[in-house]
């Protein structure tokens, strides 16, 4: 992974210092229902904030296109941003001209001040040349510690970094050591868990993963696509049967380089998807023909257990079943819970990431436990695809 300068490389005392984070909040009525990425980006701000910098922050919110939406303000955000670094955050009605500068203007060394949603620019997502010189205008300095916006290439996120002198905040050093660790130069063997719905939305995942990891566990509804692939008949469950030839080739290639494969050899299932519906734990070769396997059996989570047990680096990506209903997490969170004893014993190196990966290690507990859990979402998947991201390449010193 490329070297990049970070808050201990720079002097930052007396510098007007854009910081680029990610305020892309849950909101409801006008209220953060969810304060996560308001407390990963704590440290950078006070950090700066400590070291005597003027703190300017820049951050998008929601799709507003380059038009002033009232709903995609970000002022609702000032208060519990305040709250959580315990100082003052002034805010200005825009991002650049007049109003950003004078706001920036009255700023005292330490001060932090949020400028409007950036998007109400068009030039943001444009990466519009004359949006960046407007927002260079307003620093001395750029920080981005926005790693999940960071798979796009915006005027906030990798323009600025090319425009004035480029530091990864403390989010973003984290999120980028621990991928290096993860996948860069990882101690093997390695073992990924791949899960969620479908195939067909991390073809360039799995295609990527099985020639760089040892183990490559699949489960969820992907798995489903892999069984039928076989030959086996997987009934009434979710299945991208269209993908059969995709995931023969993913098979294929794995088995050319040597990364084993582990699919489920027992499901549970049902004839309904609904809490508690009623379910029986079957071989995957047993599927009947009017259910759904909505888990895999106790068999596979034994194997997963065992997997786990002779990994040192674990990748982790989507549930290994419908997780969201009771009993159908037990192997979501039997996996997690195993994984996070081995972490918390010094045994293994374990990097997870995407929305439903967050959901369900915090369903089980165990998000705490884990050497490094992304909320990157969209950048943590290009990620693993083996996608060279924009805003971190722009850092690159």
């Amino acid at each position: 992974m490329a070297s990049f300068k970070t808050l201990d490389d720079g002097d930052f005392a007396g510098k007007r210092v854009l910081v680029r984070v990610d305020l892309n909040v849950p909101m409801e009525n006008g209220v953060v229902t969810d304060t996560t990425r308001i407390d990963r980006i704590v440290p950078t701000i006070r950090d700066l904030s400590d070291k005597g910098a003027k703190v300017i922050l820049l951050a998008h919110f929601g799709r507003p296109k380059g038009e002033r939406k009232a709903e995609d303000s970000l002022k609702p955000v000032v208060e519990p941003l305040a709250r959580a670094i315990g100082r003052p955050v002034a805010f200005a009605d825009d991002c650049i001209g007049p109003v950003a500068e004078a706001a920036v203007g009255v700023l005292a060394n330490g001060e932090i001040l949020l400028l409007e949603n950036t998007r109400y620019h068009k030039g943001e997502e444009k990466n519009d040349p004359a949006l960046v010189t407007a927002l260079a205008k307003l620093g001395d300095t750029f920080v981005n510690d926005a790693f999940s916006a960071a798979h796009r290439a915006h005027a906030s996120t990798e323009g600025l970094a090319h425009a004035l002198p480029a530091y990864a905040g403390r989010t973003m050093e984290a999120e980028l050591t621990a991928l290096g660790k993860a996948l860069g130069s990882p101690t093997r063997p390695v073992l990924a868990v791949v899960g969620g719905a479908k195939v067909s939305t991390k073809i360039d995942l799995l295609e990527n993963l099985v020639s760089k990891v040892d183990i490559l566990v699949i489960g969820g509804g992907m798995a489903n696509t892999f069984l039928a692939a076989q030959g086996i008949d997987v009934g009434k469950s979710l299945c991208e049967h269209d993908l059969a030839e995709t995931a023969k080739r993913i098979l294929a290639k794995a088995k050319e380089v040597g990364c084993e494969i582990v699919l489920p050899v027992d499901g549970v299932v049902a004839r309904e998807f609904k809490a508690n519906a009623a379910n029986e734990t079957v071989p995957v070769s047993a599927i009947p023909a009017d259910a759904m396997i909505l888990d895999v059996g106790p068999q596979s989570i034994a194997t997963v257990a065992s997997r786990i047990d002779t990994a040192k680096t674990l990748l982790w990506n989507g549930p290994l079943g419908a997780f969201e209903i009771a009993p159908f997490d037990t192997a979501t969170v039997a996996a997690a819970k195993h994984a996070a004893a081995r972490t918390k014993a010094g045994a293994l190196v374990s990097v997870a990431g995407g929305g439903d990966t967050v959901a369900a290690l915090n369903h089980a507990g165990v998000a705490d436990d884990f050497t490094y859990v992304s909320t990157a979402g969209g950048a943590f998947l290009e990620w693993l695809e083996g996608k060279e991201l924009p805003g971190v390449k722009a850092l690159s010193s």
